[in-house]
């Protein structure tokens, strides 16, 4: 027997309130220097999909409301909080000022392995993601606590950031969630 869809009424959705009082996955999301509008909105809607805490968007990332963003967040922009920060390492500092852990999601020396890491289940951890074409600045990637790298086996070198955002929050989530 062919398993039936569930039809978006038998999806007990939350709304926006019942989202925003929600207890949140302790991740934050900092996106660096994002062209694309596609993606900032692709990150927004699974940001909403784990209960992200929180998405800092910084440099040239574009802010809601806008008509490319809201075309791929389905709504997000309205459940997930997020604060503009031009200035990344700035943000990192301030973060780990405040006790969280950073970590740049990047190809890089002495790099962690995505399947390899362990997150802290006591702690906020603050993910950066980094511009389509060069990533995460230097900068912000020597700043940072450690440096997390999703494997890859093929012959390209890179995801989409939308793609590696999800693929990131979703092992995270679940590592958190055992």
């Amino acid at each position: 027997m062919a398993n039936r869809k569930l039809k978006n009424a038998e999806l007990d959705r939350k709304t926006v309130s019942e989202f925003k009082e929600a207890t949140k996955t302790p991740i934050i999301i900092v996106l660096d220097n994002i062209r694309s509008l596609n993606n900032i909105g692709s990150v927004f809607r699974t940001a909403d999909a784990f209960l992200i805490e929180k998405i800092y968007l910084c440099g040239i990332t574009a802010r809601p409301p806008h008509k490319d963003i809201q075309k791929t967040a389905l709504g997000a922009t309205e459940t997930v909080a997020w604060e503009y920060v031009e200035d990344t390492l700035e943000l990192v500092t301030k973060l780990q000022q405040e006790g969280k852990k950073v970590y740049a999601i990047e190809q890089a020396e002495d790099a962690v392995m995505l399947n390899k890491f362990e997150p802290l289940k006591d702690q906020t951890s603050a993910v950066i993601f980094g511009n389509e074409v060069k990533g995460v600045q230097q900068e912000v990637v020597t700043a940072s606590d450690a440096v997390i790298e999703i494997p890859q086996l093929g012959s390209k070198h890179s995801l989409n950031i939308s793609v590696s955002t999800g693929v990131v929050l979703w092992d995270l989530f679940s590592k958190l969630q055992r």
